[in-house]
């Protein structure tokens, strides 16, 4: 089925709505978390479970998703994703018992993953050869643009009418969503589920071999570990070794920096430069902004450049997905990887960093975050080198 750009353009901008209710998953429990804590008073250390359990998740099965996405079918398996994810955030809003909620938290990191992988991979096939790098640098905003909107929007309404109300909004877009998508979405997918043609945990093993073994499948993922260990963890400690009165400005502004840079200045590098090359250039423009540690920089802008170098990353990292992989299996595959990768730096940044600043202070953690820039500059270059050879 032909689409006119002007319909393309309103597919982009639902998918990438399906991604702010995707990270509405974390946002929700993460932006009000002494409001829920406060529910669960008798919850202990196990409270930080309800944010973590999507992330452990998507550890382990990330590129299991994208394995089961590409198998079965992407508007399918989307819907489902929303359809489910819609079902968590209602069942949530009646606060059930700890063990009981913390359970939904296994079940919606299912929904989460298959969503993140789908999403993407539908903006890539919907796409055209022009719009492609624009949307997928739109998509790689999802996350921040979500969690800026439940702490200007959802944090208020929380705070007045409960938790619960929050829960019920979120699960009412959702659930709105899968409709949307069930509805607009009319062709068939392009890789309807085969009768009786089921995976097994055989060639899941053998499939993750090949995708991680691949310098096309592998490399995003590979770069956005080492974007995904410092991004989150830093937003949490850096504003903690600024005066007291230049952290609240300095956390507003670094994620808007960081979505700014990829909206305005990725989207027309990448009619220059290959995305890899934007994700090298994001990730060296990063560590010579560290650098300014020692040269006496005011840290406040230290930090806000920091973010803004990063938004070259985040918005190339996804846009090299369907410039280095064309089947939509690949790309599949690819944004599994992502979300495996990325779930992994994210669990994995802030206690590695915070034991670093313990015991090396500002400086040692600041040289360990432009080490991993600078490692991930060069296995970037490894693949290159190996799709070169290729």
């Amino acid at each position: 089925m032909v689409r006119s750009p002007f319909s393309s353009i309103g597919l982009i901008l639902l998918l990438w709505c399906a991604g702010l209710g995707a990270a509405g998953q974390f946002a929700k429990i993460a932006v009000p978390f002494d409001l829920i804590g406060a529910r669960y008073p008798d919850s202990g250390a196990g409270l930080g479970l309800l944010l973590s359990m999507i992330s452990f998740a998507g550890i382990v099965l990330g590129l299991t998703a994208g394995i089961f996405v590409a198998r079965y079918g992407f508007r399918r398996l989307l819907v489902i994703g929303l359809m489910v994810g819609a079902g968590c955030s209602i069942w949530q809003s009646t606060l059930p018992g700890f063990p009981v909620m913390l359970a939904s938290r296994v079940v919606e990191g299912l929904s989460h993953l298959v969503i993140v992988v789908a999403a993407p991979t539908l903006i890539a096939q919907v796409s055209s050869d022009r719009l492609r790098g624009s949307a997928m640098t739109l998509w790689s905003t999802f996350f921040a643009v979500a969690f800026s909107i439940v702490a200007w929007l959802g944090l208020p309404l929380a705070q007045v009418f409960g938790v619960q109300l929050l829960f019920l909004i979120h699960g009412g877009v959702m659930a709105a969503l899968a409709a949307l998508v069930w509805w607009w979405f009319l062709d068939e997918d392009n890789s309807p589920a085969v009768p009786g043609d089921h995976l097994g945990l055989v060639e899941i093993l053998q499939q993750h071999r090949a995708a991680y073994r691949s310098a096309f499948i592998a490399a995003p993922a590979m770069g956005w570990l080492f974007y995904t260990l410092t991004f989150v963890s830093l937003v949490a400690i850096l504003p903690g070794l600024l005066p007291h009165g230049q952290r609240a400005a300095v956390v507003g502004l670094m994620p808007v920096a960081s979505i700014g840079v990829s909206l305005l200045i990725v989207t027309p590098l990448l009619r220059y430069w290959p995305a890899v090359r934007i994700v090298m250039a994001g990730f060296a423009l990063s560590a010579l902004v560290l650098c300014g540690h020692w040269l006496g920089f005011p840290p406040a802008a230290t930090c806000i450049a920091l973010f803004a170098a990063l938004g070259l990353v985040q918005g190339a990292s996804f846009a090299s997905i369907p410039q280095l992989n064309a089947t939509a299996r690949d790309r599949a595959l690819a944004n599994g990887a992502m979300a495996q990768m990325g779930n992994l730096g994210n669990t994995l940044g802030t206690p590695v960093l915070m034991l670093v600043l313990q015991r090396g202070g500002t400086g040692g953690m600041l040289a360990v975050v432009i080490l991993f820039y600078v490692v991930g500059i060069l296995l970037h270059m490894w693949m290159q080198r190996r799709r070169d050879l290729s």
